[in-house]
């Protein structure tokens, strides 16, 4: 079977780039769209999904926009770009939903979705478990909007809010794996006191005094700088290998020896902690590829990926660093994607990860 087609192009406004891509992919005349835009095209993010239906013939696109996008070895940031991907599937093989064109209630043949969601919606971590529970699988893929002006998401309409994505059956061949940008640091220790957020103890003693032996002399001395690439780490439990969701720290009272992390814990739960840096990131990623390559049934069709904005050259030292990573083990497989505010894998909600999925 052939790969999807899609293209990817930067431009002087939205009107080049949805032009650009639609030439490039040609009048597919049906399947599923996906595209993905920058922030400076979000205020036109109608007439981009216009020009593409037009120009493509495909009636059905879902998306979103992000501070930067992924297409194939590339990174695009700080510009008006776009990407933009069709995956030939047949009508009933898929079904896109929204706040305003729900999922089906009993969804039958819905296997698996791909879901894009906004930042800003409440309790958005509950909405993707309650969405996990609606596929067969209980697998979910996708990212939260990012953008500096207009946070938008397509699915056929433009809209705002909520998630909204595609459903897709049983005989739609994907394969997803997930990795982390962090290492974790040696030991697991245990809320014995706190409230919503913030951490009072572990394992029975102040938790800063716990944090500073967990991170080592050196770091404790500036923990203003050791909270950048210092993290939390909540454990999955159940999960088939290692797993955690990575939090920020987001507050240290010295005088107190509290800590607040980016999440709610209750008394009785599991931490460890977990630093973030390149060397760990580009290993965890490399992994990722040899398991995702080795358990493919066939090739690669085409593929998804969202990775945080924490990650990219910010974390990888180099703009383009982390996709040509991606590119050189899996070859030129079609690909696109954004840069996420959370990313989403299974039932959760992630942060500083990145999201691989492979159509074959």
């Amino acid at each position: 079977m052939s790969v999807f087609r899609y293209a990817h192009a930067r431009g002087a406004g939205w009107r080049e780039c949805a032009t650009a891509c639609a030439e490039r992919v040609g009048r597919a005349g049906g399947g599923l769209g996906f595209v993905y835009f920058t922030d400076a095209l979000a205020p036109h993010a109608e007439s981009v999904v216009a020009e593409l239906r037009d120009r493509t013939g495909v009636a059905d696109w879902i998306g979103t926009v992000g501070v930067g996008i992924l297409a194939t070895g590339t990174e695009y940031l700080d510009e008006a770009a776009l990407a933009a991907m069709v995956a030939e599937l047949e009508p009933a093989q898929y079904h896109v939903f929204s706040g305003r064109a729900r999922a089906p209630a009993a969804p039958g043949a819905a296997h698996f979705a791909v879901v894009h969601a906004d930042p800003e919606t409440p309790d958005v971590a509950g909405l993707i478990a309650d969405m996990s529970a609606k596929v067969a699988s209980g697998y979910l893929v996708g990212g939260l909007s990012s953008s500096r002006l207009r946070a938008v998401q397509v699915a056929n309409d433009v809209i705002s809010g909520g998630l909204s994505g595609a459903m897709l059956g049983a005989s739609v061949g994907v394969s997803t794996r997930l990795t982390q940008g962090c290492t974790p640091l040696p030991g697991r220790h245990r809320v014995t006191e706190g409230e919503g957020n913030v951490i009072a103890a572990l394992d029975g003693r102040p938790a800063l005094d716990v944090l500073k032996e967990a991170i080592g002399e050196t770091l404790a001395r500036d923990l203003r700088r050791a909270a950048q690439f210092i993290h939390v780490g909540l454990p999955v439990a159940g999960a088939d290998r290692p797993d955690y969701l990575v939090r920020n720290l987001v507050a240290i009272d010295v005088r107190a020896k509290l800590i607040a992390i980016g999440d709610e814990v209750e008394e009785g739960a599991e931490i460890l902690f977990c630093k973030r840096d390149a060397a760990s990131a580009r290993a965890d990623l490399e992994r990722m590829l040899a398991e995702l390559k080795a358990g493919l049934p066939a090739p690669a069709r085409g593929a998804l990926y969202y990775s945080c904005v924490g990650r990219g050259e910010h974390l990888f030292g180099r703009r383009g660093a982390e996709l040509e990573q991606v590119r050189d083990a899996l070859g030129e497989v079609p690909l696109v994607g954004f840069f996420c505010s959370g990313e989403i894998s299974h039932d959760r909600l992630y942060g500083y990860t990145g999201v691989l999925t492979l159509f074959h």
